[in-house]
């Protein structure tokens, strides 16, 4: 890479990722410093000047000045600098001249005339061949700045997103993922958080949600879920307007990924019929949102203030149900109900019942009208 190219580069970056030529030249001296001493054996003494308008590379020592009789040492003060680790009594390290970082003070006159000791000199320790070096040390600058700037772009658009609902393609899979195009960065969805029956096709686009922004050392992770409940109650935001408005509130979303899911909804308009918006005419609503759900089972259920009478919404389909509240402060509820409704309150290996539960916070007990006479509570049977 020549200074041309290198010039070039550096454009892009200013303008396609957004760095700072500072930033960009800043690094660009740490690296070629850096480099320096590896290849060239040097000590940490050394600058490296860049030429913003050509491009061109130098490279500069700093040797400091001492005495041209090293004895002359003990009174100079850089000795104490250089040895300021004195402890207990113990004697100063013995002054060692080394060429690489000090010039004697005859010396240093020579090419500085009235230069000091303690003072530093410059001079320009270029090595010929270290245009290959910089040529190296510039593309991999160039290429750890372009992934910092992708990363910090990727981390800047996608670091408020999570909990949110996004659109992908489906680029590619292994063993245990999926792997979503989401425009500059990919999303993983492990086949752990598909809904259960479902079928992803490559090249396919998809609704996920973002389950976590991990904006690591090693780049920007993003997890994604379908099977999440969040990503219910993202869809029902996404087509129903009046959620969005605050006309309908979602008050909780309990799921069983691929069997059943409840919502509980409350309309804060008396004129508006939270159920029947959620439905849509004809049933347009839902219906979007079951397609996308792989025609998993949705329970649209009233919220309510009442503890009980929410309970009783969530336990639909089943009817004929008694709520009572036995511990308002452990959020515990007994349900008293007949024999025909004691299983479609239960549900199919206690599905309806855990939803409901997980639904109004309370931990649910149902009983049947036989069972409750036994526990003392009679109830008139309709």
């Amino acid at each position: 890479m020549d200074s041309k190219e290198f010039k070039k580069a550096i454009a892009v970056l200013v303008k396609e990722k957004g760095i700072s030529e500072d930033v960009i030249y800043e690094a660009m001296r740490l690296a070629l410093t850096s480099a320096y001493k590896k290849n060239y054996h040097s000590l940490s003494n050394v600058r490296v000047d860049i030429n913003e308008e050509t491009g061109e590379i130098s490279v500069y020592s700093f040797r400091t000045v001492v005495p041209d009789n090293y004895e002359e040492l003990e009174e100079w003060n850089l000795l104490d600098e250089e040895n300021d680790s004195e402890e207990d009594g113990e004697g100063k390290e013995p002054f060692i001249f080394d060429e690489r970082i000090h010039i004697p003070l005859t010396e240093a006159r020579e090419i500085v005339p009235g230069i000091e000791v303690g003072e530093t000199i410059e001079e320009e320790v270029t090595p010929k061949d270290f245009g290959r070096v910089a040529a190296a040390t510039a593309k991999q600058v160039v290429i750890q700045k372009i992934r910092e700037a992708e990363r910090n772009s990727i981390a800047e658009e996608f670091g408020d997103k999570q909990d949110e609902l996004v659109s992908g393609t489906v680029e590619m899979e292994d063993a245990r993922n999926y792997y979503i195009d989401l425009g500059k960065t990919q999303g993983i969805l492990p086949k752990t958080e598909i809904i259960p029956g479902e079928t992803i096709k490559m090249g396919s686009n998809i609704k996920v949600y973002i389950t976590k922004v991990d904006n690591g050392s090693k780049g920007c992770t993003i997890l994604l879920s379908r099977c999440h409940y969040g990503f219910v109650k993202r869809l029902f935001e996404l087509e129903i307007p009046e959620i969005n408005e605050g006309i309908i509130l979602v008050h909780s979303v309990a799921r069983d990924a691929g069997n059943r899911t409840k919502v509980a909804l409350e309309s804060t308009n008396e004129r508006v019929d939270a159920i029947g918006s959620c439905i849509g005419e004809r049933g347009m609503r839902i219906a979007n949102i079951l397609k996308e759900l792989n025609s998993e089972k949705v329970d649209l259920v009233l919220y309510d203030n009442d503890a009980s009478k929410f309970i009783e919404n969530a336990l639909s389909p089943a009817k004929n149900i008694h709520v009572f509240i036995t511990d308002e402060k452990k959020n515990e509820a007994l349900v008293v109900t007949d024999n025909d409704n004691l299983s479609l309150a239960i549900g199919k290996k206690g599905s309806n019942i855990k939803l409901a539960a997980r639904l109004t916070h309370y931990k649910i007990d149902v009983k049947t009208y036989d069972q409750a006479k036994e526990m003392g509570i009679n109830i008139y049977e309709d």
